[in-house]
């Protein structure tokens, strides 16, 4: 297959772990565009851990294009406890993935990477070009790890079979349809449920782990699909680009952003003996920005609040007292 740009009106689009955070808001998009996709995921009958499946839905539904959304992944402390899991199921959904859209044609692959497979070094921000430059932080070494093997088969599929791909390199998401629990969450949708809770029951503090210190970056997951969309009117680039606003905020600040918003007067305690994690994540953006002639436009505060407000809904739909 030779480089190409994609029309996606002409093409069928198939999203892995459609009924996931990303896969959710990716196919909300889709939707509104009225383009032919298809969806499976676990929950949906088919399993990526199991090869035949995999090819039996491939040879089925015979996809143009594959963004992948599909991922074993949850907040720090579901990484530290679930890590032989977390190697299993990761690095079998991408290899039979990959290895499926080759075998049936697929002319264009996106697949979203961690930005947890930065080396742990305590810098400015990140550049693509220092993504091997060092080992990787102990929280994150099993998923940050496969996050890398994956994109290692994209680039020896590249080379061997002329596969397209464009893989982006993405910070914590965040946004509506997120993860709302304490252990699959990543910060930022835990804090939002504790600190929610904590004023609808009236209590007086909310514990957060660590010592509030560690700096993020955050990306609207509607930001995301929209680089995901863009990514078809251009060249595509096995070699990774950062995707996100290139602007990190501290736990605590987040924390306190979060209290502002949903209106708390109770007390953040910050529990040191909880773990960090890495002390700095936020990532250059110049290459985006240059290629792609675009930024993700969401600010924190705006995304926070729509965020809220959803999840607000959701907690008001659901049986939750």
């Amino acid at each position: 297959m030779t480089n190409h740009k994609i029309n996606l009106y002409k093409s069928k689009i198939f999203v892995p772990g459609a009924t996931g955070f990303l896969g959710t808001r990716l196919v909300n998009r889709l939707k509104k565009e009225k383009l032919n996709f298809v969806t499976a995921s676990k929950t949906l009958g088919t399993d990526f851990r199991n090869q035949k499946e995999v090819d039996d839905f491939f040879t089925r539904e015979k996809p143009d294009i594959v963004i992948n959304c599909a991922a074993y992944v949850g907040g720090i402390k579901f990484s530290l406890e679930h890590e032989g899991e977390i190697f299993f199921n990761n690095i079998l959904i991408s290899t039979y993935l990959i290895e499926a859209a080759r075998k049936y044609g697929v002319k264009r692959f996106v697949n979203p990477i961690s930005n947890c497979s930065y080396p742990n070094v305590v810098q400015k921000d990140f550049k693509e070009k220092e993504w091997w430059d060092g080992p990787l932080h102990p929280s994150v070494f099993v998923y940050g790890f496969i996050r890398k093997a994956v994109w290692t088969q994209t680039y020896a599929y590249h080379r061997q079979y002329n596969m397209n791909f464009t893989n982006f390199l993405i910070p914590n998401m965040y946004g509506p349809n997120d993860h709302f629990n304490e252990i699959r969450s990543h910060a930022l949708g835990a804090l939002i449920m504790k600190i929610f809770r904590a004023k609808k029951e009236n209590l007086p503090s909310v514990i957060v782990w660590g010592s509030g210190k560690p700096i993020r970056e955050w990306l609207y997951v509607d930001d995301a699909v929209e680089a995901f969309m863009r990514s078809f009117s251009i060249e595509p680039h096995v070699d990774p680009i950062n995707l996100g606003q290139g602007k990190g905020i501290s736990i605590a600040e987040l924390a306190n952003k979060i209290k502002k918003v949903v209106d708390y007067k109770g007390k953040l305690v910050f529990d040191t003996k909880k773990p960090d994690g890495a002390p700095y994540k936020v990532m250059n953006v110049e290459k985006l920005k240059k290629m792609y002639k675009w930024l993700p436009s969401t600010s924190l505060d705006s995304g926070i609040k729509k965020t809220i407000d959803w999840y607000n809904q959701s907690m008001a739909k659901s049986s939750y007292k």
